[in-house]
């Protein structure tokens, strides 16, 4: 009997054989039961994700900036130890906080993306919309932001005025006011020109989102139930695509822009359609639409199954993926959500989104069912089935 430890990667391996045997319709060995064999692998997957996760690396990687497993494993193996709380427990876009009477959201993000200007934006409207649609998916209304500057010497006066103008002119165009901030410089080389932190403050003032009933989760990623639809916003993957394009390593030409874009407005339309139908909501940035719905199938103990075709990709994307050969479910998206809808008001999703026009993509990608649960299963082009795990390494570093 082999004593080969059973790392993540082969329990993702033994899953996708089950799957592809079960899309046969027959086991590998004849000999063996296929249900059989289908529990013995998700158990061991359970039994996998079950162990206390372990930073095992001595020093940091880029993988664990990804938003993939090295990620989840960093946060709850050094960040949630340190300081968990039960706000930060649920580990949601941002922290619900009862303020008296009033009910508000806190989120913070830094930015990181490398070129600073890409075709559709720059790291100043990148940073203002990334935290004012971490308030927004949260069912918070955004009201102030802060801003904290690393700078290195030497970095050019007018590329920074350039920065803030940006920033300025989306904090305007998302309502938001940045009300306070921070700047540090450091020696030549220590920072690569700019690294932006932001934080912000959002109301909820709905009162559908207020303290959810007895045994309800809220709109919070675990609140997905089987029969639920899974909606995106629009077409996925423009941002990472766009800067993969714009750091010119590939010699890539293609007409991409970032989908950078403050989504609150497109959040609310949604909203006001299903005031009570919508189970979470998240915005698609490191890792893609994919790590979004495996957090929805841990957080929910549920099963996402998707629809390759159904998924909307740019042409363009595809094209630049292909050559990559990346996944464009993986791939960072700036002006995109994902929201698990009530699967009765599906149609009453889409109708809200394309009403607005950065909605006018969207589409239903899938379906929440019962099992197996925290796995994503895809349904292919080719007519087979694969699972849809977290990403391992990191394709796409300094995308946001």
């Amino acid at each position: 009997m082999s004593t080969e430890p059973v790392t993540e990667q082969r329990q993702a391996e033994w899953a996708e054989r089950a799957v592809r045997e079960s899309a046969a319709g027959q086991p590998d060995d004849p000999g063996t039961p296929y249900a059989g064999r289908e529990q013995q692998v998700l158990a061991r997957i359970e039994r996998a994700r079950r162990r206390r996760p372990v930073v095992r690396e001595e020093r940091i990687t880029l993988a664990h900036g990804s938003g993939g497993k090295a990620t989840h494993t960093l946060i709850d193996a050094v960040f949630l130890e340190a300081f968990r709380n039960p706000l930060l427990a649920p580990l949601e876009d941002g922290a619900t906080l009862s303020l008296g009477t009033a009910r508000a959201v806190f989120t913070t993000d830094s930015f990181v993306v490398n070129p600073l200007f890409f075709p559709g934006g720059d790291i100043g409207d990148l940073a203002v919309n990334g935290t004012v649609n971490d308030l927004a998916v949260c069912g918070a209304r955004p009201l102030y932001l802060s801003a904290g500057f690393i700078l290195e010497e030497g970095f050019p006066v007018a590329d920074l005025r350039r920065i803030t103008a940006s920033m300025s002119a989306a904090a305007k165009a998302a309502g938001v006011s940045i009300v306070t901030g921070d700047t540090k410089v450091v020696e030549r080389g220590k920072a690569d020109g700019c690294y932006i932190t932001t934080a912000g403050v959002g109301l909820i003032d709905r009162p559908a989102l207020g303290p959810p009933p007895e045994g309800s989760p809220g709109l919070s990623i675990s609140g997905a139930r089987p029969g639920d639809a899974v909606v995106v916003s629009g077409p996925i993957g423009e941002h990472g695509a766009a800067i993969m394009v714009a750091r010119g390593e590939f010699e890539i030409e293609a007409d991409l822009a970032s989908d950078t874009a403050p989504l609150h407005d497109l959040v609310a339309a949604l909203l006001d359609a299903l005031p009570t139908q919508v189970r979470t909501m998240r915005d698609a940035t490191r890792g893609g639409v994919a790590t979004i719905l495996n957090e929805v199938a841990t957080g929910s103990e549920v099963a996402v199954v998707v629809e390759e075709t159904a998924v909307p990709v740019r042409a363009e994307v595809t094209g630049v993926c292909e050559l990559l050969g990346i996944d464009p479910l993986y791939v960072a998206c700036e002006g995109r959500f994902v929201a698990v809808v009530d699967g009765a008001y599906a149609d009453r999703a889409l109708q809200a989104l394309h009403g607005h026009p950065l909605g006018r993509g969207a589409a239903v990608i899938g379906r929440v069912v019962a099992d197996p649960a925290g796995l994503v299963l895809l349904k292919t082009t080719f007519g087979g089935t694969r699972i849809v795990d977290l990403l391992v390494g990191d394709p796409l570093p300094r995308i946001c």
